[in-house]
């Protein structure tokens, strides 16, 4: 197992510079024509802030008594947007490939890696908005914030590893891509972004549905950043394991389905 892994690693390593260089081509395709440039992704999750913030600030039902909502609700608006556009994007990234592959070996886990390392590019200027949000609103600066690199790291990791996945059974079965963005927008209300999943007290089908909240891994990690950048605490030792567990469990699934998959590939794409 230990060789396995060592070979992994020398691996990335020898591709390390055209991992480097698909991000860069990518961050170049995206903003070339934008006038905003980099900015925008700094203004895009301002603005969807201000509108999100426009229409559930004034239901009772939601909001609750969350302090400092708009912290509250950027900070799981930018991790639940950063896991879907890096499950989305890595879900069709070997097909996009497809005419590369043919020609030369390149590693193809290479590419939704690429994909989740651009989300997280692009997630980190984004995180200049919630700095704006917080010094505007007059929040608390503390300083466990620099803790909130572990649920960011995780969360990359389980990404990944649904990333590996996705992208290895679209080869094989198109319509995943249309029905994962429907999944997603199912799992954005079960995340927890716009409300205290403490004030959900209903039944749904014979279970609360803030149990059924606590299933999902996303609200963990949303939970775990919310717990060092807004409410100034450590995370707790049920955190640390879920987030920790979940990512390890994706990633191993992950590279499993992908490895036992990937010698197909160029038969179908």
């Amino acid at each position: 197992m230990l060789a396995k892994i060592k070979l992994y690693l020398q691996d990335f390593w020898r591709y390390r510079y055209l991992l480097q260089n698909l991000v860069g081509r990518d961050f170049k395709l995206k903003y070339r024509r934008s006038v905003l440039g980099v900015l925008w992704s700094v203004l895009n999750p301002l603005l969807m802030c201000l509108v999100y913030w426009a229409v559930f600030s004034s239901l009772p039902g939601f909001r609750g008594n969350i302090p400092n909502f708009a912290v509250y609700l950027l900070c799981g608006q930018l991790m639940f947007n950063f896991f879907s556009d890096a499950t989305s994007s890595g879900m069709s990234s070997v097909l996009s490939a497809a005419p590369l592959l043919k020609k030369v070996y390149i590693p193809k886990y290479i590419f939704p890696m690429e994909k989740c390392c651009f989300s997280m590019v692009n997630t980190c200027f984004s995180f200049v908005a919630l700095l704006l949000v917080i010094l505007f609103t007059g929040s608390p600066l503390h300083f466990t914030i620099v803790l909130a690199v572990y649920p960011l790291a995780t969360m990359f990791l389980f990404s990944f590893g649904i990333a590996l996945a996705l992208s290895a059974f679209t080869v094989f079965f198109r319509d995943i891509m249309h029905m994962w963005g429907i999944f997603t927008t199912a799992l954005m209300y079960f995340s927890a972004i716009f409300y205290d999943p403490a004030a959900m007290t209903s039944m749904t089908g014979g279970f609360n549905l803030q149990s059924l909240i606590h299933l999902n891994p996303v609200y963990w990690y949303i939970t775990g950043f919310r717990q060092c950048v807004l409410y100034g605490e450590l995370m707790s030792p049920t955190m640390l394991v879920v987030c920790g567990g979940c990512a390890l469990v994706s990633l191993t699934v992950g590279m499993i389905i992908f490895k036992k998959t990937q010698d197909k590939f160029v038969l179908h794409i």
